[in-house]
């Protein structure tokens, strides 16, 4: 493990002059490592876990509630991952997030066709684990990062997040292609088993710390709120960007799978997306400043809005890639820029850094609570999830992202 390390760093560095203080910590390379691994497993697994329900139920309103119960359950667990850091620390949090997907996973094989009957429980346990493991990381992306090198390590971490992403799809499409019947799909659940049973045993590589600070404070957010209007804002602004995070999270592979009818080509489309990622999140860390939100929040917006106005036009195979190529390239502007702004407004608030835990869980909670308005209002507006009125949502979605220069500013 030592060794991967140590190509890690000499990979991450090589050709370029990177200054000191942007050099990334060997906790930063691990945890950069063990996010690959996960993503791998989540790669093959998530995408294909709603066309698998999709596949089961030939019913939408079933992945949508699946995905609603699943978002809605998440900030409860993240408080409840958030006393476990605060009393033990992050990685107690994180570690018992990844073992729970481990699972979640095997008993997605065991029950194979009969996840459809049990979708209501298995949300409510991938909410529950999502929830412990996101807690865990995002504060460990705090803690192992700094304000000199944080938008470099976060972009690496795209960069190492999507290029872990890259093989998975396809992969995971040419096994269901080539097996009958559904046993692609139980195939590749095993498989991302395996991965995040990986993952759990790396994380061991990053020390459990002493926690000196063990008073939860999440009771006093609505306090903290309510005197510090910056960062409220901040927390409105990933609400709004939930709206179109929620139904981006499972639609657009939805309308991919109707437009080509085969499980392998969306696949393949996934590893055309996560490449255009990779590029984008390589631009961001050679070249992107800390000063430059509202500019970089406008680029956003303006790519993905133009994007989903293509499906307007028409819902085919052409406009569905195009509006994916565009979400692809410039979607991670925007979560860069907005995760970054937030973890320097984390060190702003007061008692200096111990509030992370529950500053992180906090902007869990507007994320997941505008996703989950997004896909009931989908589904609540939906007479028969037409093609043409799923693409009249992603497209009001998206063009709701330019609020978010509203709400985000570099001063008072």
């Amino acid at each position: 493990m030592d060794s991967v390390l140590q190509w890690a760093k000499g990979k991450i560095g090589r050709g370029t002059a990177v200054p000191p203080e942007r050099k990334l910590s060997r906790d930063a390379v691990t945890s950069l490592i063990i996010h690959s691994c996960f993503q791998f497993g989540a790669s093959m697994s998530g995408l294909f876990l709603n066309l698998y329900l999709w596949r089961l139920t030939q019913d939408l309103a079933i992945n949508g509630l699946y995905n609603i119960i699943c978002f809605a359950m998440t900030p409860a667990a993240f408080a409840a991952g958030g006393w476990l850091a605060k009393r033990k620390d992050r990685m107690a949090a994180y570690r018992l997030g990844i073992v729970m997907i481990a699972v979640f996973y095997l008993l997605v094989v065991i029950a194979q066709e009969r996840v459809a009957e049990y979708y209501v429980l298995f949300a409510l346990l991938n909410g529950i684990s999502s929830g412990f493991y996101w807690v865990g990381y995002l504060v460990l992306q705090y803690d192992v990062s700094t304000e000199t090198n944080r938008i470099r390590y976060l972009a690496i971490n795209m960069i190492a997040f999507n290029s872990a992403g890259l093989a998975g799809p396809a992969l995971a499409g040419l096994i269901i292609r080539s097996s009958e019947g559904l046993q692609g799909y139980i195939f590749i659940f095993s498989l991302a088993f395996v991965m995040f049973a990986a993952a759990a045993a790396i994380s061991f590589r990053i020390p459990m710390q002493t926690v000196r600070h063990r008073t939860y404070y999440l009771n006093l957010m609505g306090l903290l709120m309510s005197k510090h209007r910056r960062w409220r804002r901040a927390l409105y602004s990933f609400f709004v960007f939930g709206l179109f995070q929620g139904i981006m999270l499972f639609l657009p592979n939805i309308l991919l799978f109707r437009t080509v009818g085969r499980e392998d080509w969306v696949g393949y489309f996934g590893v055309l997306f996560s490449a255009l990622t990779v590029a984008t999140g390589y631009v961001i860390s050679r070249s992107a400043q800390q000063e430059h939100v509202r500019i970089y929040l406008l680029i956003s917006s303006i790519g993905v809005t133009l994007g989903s106005a293509l499906l307007l036009l028409d819902v085919k195979l052409w406009s569905v890639a195009a509006f994916m190529i565009l979400f692809s390239v410039f979607n991670p502007l925007a979560v860069n820029t907005l995760t970054s702004y937030y973890y320097r407004l984390i060190g702003q608030l007061p008692l200096k850094g111990q509030l992370r835990v529950e500053s992180v869980i906090m902007r869990e909670l507007f994320l997941n609570a505008g996703r989950v308005a997004s896909i009931a209002l989908l589904l609540l507006w939906a007479a028969d999830m037409q093609p043409s009125f799923m693409a009249a949502v992603l497209f009001g979605m998206a063009a709701l992202q330019f609020t978010l220069l509203g709400l985000v500013k570099e001063r008072q």
